[in-house]
């Protein structure tokens, strides 16, 4: 096995942001992620199994351990009769690649996650991914992870047979909506804060006058105030910086505590 040593992760990172992986490899099958998991076990290496970046922050000093790049991104159809069909889907197979394959195959289910960055099916299911009224939750039918961890291998997603000129004009009013409304331009990981139950973390953020608030190379975005963006050159202690500040700040406004998304990795 090819493992890697100090392989910087910022190019791994929807973010640009990020120090080195003590060890790296990259596991193109299911084998090898079960091989390289297994590796990391025998020698007390501590391990991280890192999808498209799309959901981490990578602190500026790295990761000591093996970091893992799960690029497994075998996909298949099943029929299922008229109405529905199921996919089999790897791991690493990305969210833009399994939105096409829907949309070729004529089946609806997806739109949603049409235009959300490197984002990986094994990272999608994890965190539920979801917007505009849709979720992984809802078309996952079953996961296969590793024994004894919660590293997804593959999936089976069960979806509807729809007209295709619909569903691609669905993803087309999605993606019109992303470029417009997010910052689609600079390196982020998407929305920072979960959405509290009595208003979205954007307007709380914008309402405590954080917009725009720039710490080193990092800014709240001015397009969309649960973004924070990469202006260029920006270290993962900018970020840090920004998230303490946006929590104390919506805290003492509104009495809410902000929740992070994102995973932070190397702290």
């Amino acid at each position: 096995m090819n493992f890697q040593e100090n392989v910087c992760l910022a190019e791994y990172t929807t973010f640009k942001i990020g120090g080195p992986a003590q060890y790296f490899f990259n596991a193109k099958t299911k084998e090898e992620l079960i091989k390289a998991v297994s590796a990391a076990k025998e020698q007390e290496l501590p391990y991280f199994v890192l999808g498209g970046g799309s959901n981490v922050l990578v602190s500026d000093e790295g990761f000591e351990g093996l970091v893992i790049k799960v690029n497994n991104e075998t996909l298949r159809l099943t029929p299922q009769g008229d109405c529905s069909a199921v996919i089999y889907a790897e791991a690493g197979v990305e969210l833009k690649d399994l939105v096409e394959f829907s949309v070729k195959e004529g089946l609806t289910g997806l739109e949603w996650a049409a235009g959300i960055p490197r984002a990986t099916v094994g990272g999608a299911i994890q965190t539920n991914a979801g917007a505009f009224d849709g979720a992984m939750q809802d078309i996952v039918k079953k996961v296969e992870v590793l024994p004894d961890t919660e590293i997804v291998i593959s999936a089976l997603l069960e979806l509807k047979k729809g007209d295709k000129v619909a569903i691609q004009k669905q993803i087309d009013y999605i993606l019109n909506y992303r470029e417009t409304n997010h910052p689609m331009n600079l390196p982020s990981v998407g929305c920072i804060f979960k959405n509290p139950e009595s208003a979205p973390a954007a307007q709380l953020i914008e309402q405590s006058g954080l917009k725009g608030k720039t710490i080193g190379q990092a800014q709240i975005s001015e397009k969309h105030a649960n973004f924070i963006v990469n202006l260029g050159g920006a270290k993962a202690e900018d970020v840090c910086e920004l998230i303490k500040l946006t929590k104390q700040k919506v805290k003492e406004k509104f009495s809410i505590e902000l929740k992070e998304e994102i995973k932070y990795v190397g702290f």
